[in-house]
């Protein structure tokens, strides 16, 4: 059985960004080529000011890298948000994609908060995510999610918080969502559509005035429940902005609360499961996505299910 190839030297990178940029390094020694982090399926990579390159680990995650393109070509004009355009794309290895992609000027949304103008950027992608043809998306290679159980998730953040130590997290909070509300709060038959499903801090670039200037981070894209991004965005920019801009994108209370519940629920695990030893994300940051999903909105206190209709079609 063949071993994977090892993990590329600075050296290495930088030739292969020479044979891409060969107009540019024809000039002088070419551009700074630096490690972002070497997380998840890829290793990343700035080159210069303007590109990032990513390298697939493996031959699965060179398949979601090559989806991944096609699929920002096909959300590009429906979203409102820029997305990066690939410049360059090949192998770096035998059967290993890489893209070289411009890079979109701006903070990480883990950095620099969202304003009340970002907050209708949100909505501008929300609403045009829904807008992407799901046979479109499908061809692409795009794969279907079934959406998760809220009753599963809720009784495992409710055994996490009893490990936690009271300091971090206390337990009293879960009770907001008795098992009734969480029946209430189950996906609604027909409600699938394109969804980013990581759409984390990290996934978000701000800009000056709280702009959402890009999103990346689309190899995990899904035909699914529309909920899971309201739910990243309440652990990336806290539970109020994400609830109002999902609201203008014309969704109503049922995707809202399950959006935001969802969200409290996994960050509590994600923090008891990190203080068990368990995953690499350091525990300030988990504690800060934990606070800005727990963050209290008007809606969770007078909302009536029961009235009103769930979304926008």
């Amino acid at each position: 059985m063949s071993q994977p190839p090892p993990n590329p030297t600075a050296d290495t990178v930088s030739r292969l960004v020479r044979s891409l940029l060969a107009d540019d390094a024809a000039a002088g020694p070419g551009p700074d080529v630096r490690p972002v982090a070497e997380e998840g399926e890829h290793l990343t990579w700035w080159v210069g000011p303007r590109h990032v390159l990513r390298l697939a680990r493996d031959r699965d995650a060179s398949v979601r890298q090559r989806r991944e393109l096609r699929l920002r070509d096909l959300v590009r004009p429906h979203i409102g948000v820029p997305v990066p355009v690939s410049v360059a794309r090949g192998e770096w290895a035998t059967g290993l994609a890489y893209t070289l992609d411009t890079r979109l000027p701006g903070a990480s949304g883990e950095e620099q908060a969202v304003s009340a103008v970002g907050e209708a950027d949100l909505a501008d992608l929300l609403t045009g995510l829904r807008e992407v043809p799901v046979r479109q998306a499908a061809t692409l290679g795009v794969p279907q999610a079934r959406p998760r159980s809220l009753e599963t998730l809720r009784a495992a953040a409710v055994r996490a918080a009893r490990r936690q130590p009271a300091e971090e997290f206390d337990p009293a909070g879960l009770d907001q969502l008795a098992e009734p509300a969480a029946v209430q709060l189950a996906a609604q038959p027909g409600a699938a559509f394109l969804v980013h499903h990581d759409l984390g801090g990290e996934h978000l670039v701000t800009g000056a005035g709280g702009r959402v200037r890009g999103v990346l981070g689309w190899s995990g894209a899904v035909v699914g429940d529309p909920a899971e991004d309201i739910a990243g965005l309440a652990v990336a920019v806290g539970a109020p902005a994400a609830v109002r801009a999902a609201t203008l994108a014309g969704y109503g209370a049922r995707p809202c609360l399950r959006g935001l519940w969802l969200a409290r629920c996994d960050t509590v695990v994600r923090l008891a499961d990190r203080l068990r030893g368990r995953g690499g994300t350091p525990v300030p940051l988990l504690e800060a996505r934990l606070r800005r999903a727990w963050e209290a909105i008007l809606l969770e206190r007078v909302t009536d299910l029961r009235d009103g209709p769930d979304e926008a079609p």
